[in-house]
């Protein structure tokens, strides 16, 4: 199937895994990208950037698709290491960021000049 969404994220299928803490680790991201669709790894499941670092190679193990990591901005008073897990995406050659939970502008600049689409 081609649509504008297979054709964006070079996938098989318009399907796109959400974002879902504690289960969107490498293994069903994977298994959605093998399967034709973007699977997401959830960022902040994985408790530190490094952690988040090692899930992105682990999924880069379980398929040569493509796969995003998706990241939720939110007001907190102790707010996770956001720089360091945008510098894990941009690092680990994510191309896809799905976002949640507030407006990403702060880090789009970052994003977008790593050539990640948000």
């Amino acid at each position: 199937m081609k649509t504008r969404i297979t054709e964006l994220f070079g996938i098989e299928h318009p399907i796109i895994q959400g974002g879902m803490h504690f289960v969107g680790l490498a293994e069903m991201a994977a298994a959605v990208s093998n399967a034709g669709g973007l699977g997401i790894i959830t960022g902040l499941t994985q408790r530190t950037p490094e952690k988040l670092a090692a899930e992105i190679a682990r999924c880069r193990a379980l398929t040569d698709k493509p796969f995003g990591v998706n990241l939720t901005f939110l007001p907190a008073i102790t707010p996770p290491d956001y720089p360091g897990y945008v510098k894990a995406i941009i690092e680990g050659g994510v191309k896809v960021v799905e976002t949640a939970g507030n407006n990403p502008q702060k880090w789009l600049p970052a994003l977008k000049e790593a050539g990640i689409k948000v």
